[in-house]
């Protein structure tokens, strides 16, 4: 199932969804868990890790409720939306500079999400009206 397809069977939508802004609730719900399944990794690791868990459960938080956020077609809240996909983008990108930081495949994995995640919350930003 598509969070998109979700998004156009909303009555206030009528079918005319915004693509941008779908792809960034989509990117940030998955970036939750990737970085909630980052975390988890990184308390099995031997070394020392709890700044990388700590980023990693802060930024899970934050892609949850921008996804949650960027689901929603009942009503606006233009300024709110857009801070929290800028929030977003901004505390996914301290996450992947974090991950990125440590020779982990979790964590590798997880920055470049986070990246990706970034990148479209930043693109969603002008398309919200």
């Amino acid at each position: 199932m598509s969070i998109a397809k979700m998004i156009a069977l909303h009555p206030d939508v009528a079918g005319d969804i915004n693509d941008a802004l779908a792809t960034a609730a989509r990117h940030a719900m998955f970036c939750d868990l990737m970085c909630s399944s980052c975390a988890d990794a990184c308390v099995a690791e031997e070394m020392d890790m709890r700044q990388c868990i700590r980023t990693c459960l802060d930024c899970a938080d934050v892609c949850a409720a921008t996804a949650r956020m960027a689901v929603r077609r009942t009503g606006q809240n233009v300024e709110a939306l857009r801070a929290m996909l800028e929030h977003c983008a901004a505390v996914c990108m301290i996450c992947a500079e974090e991950c990125g930081g440590h020779d982990h495949e979790h964590c590798q994995l997880c920055a470049t999400m986070c990246r990706e995640c970034a990148e479209d919350c930043r693109a969603a930003i002008p398309t919200v009206q």
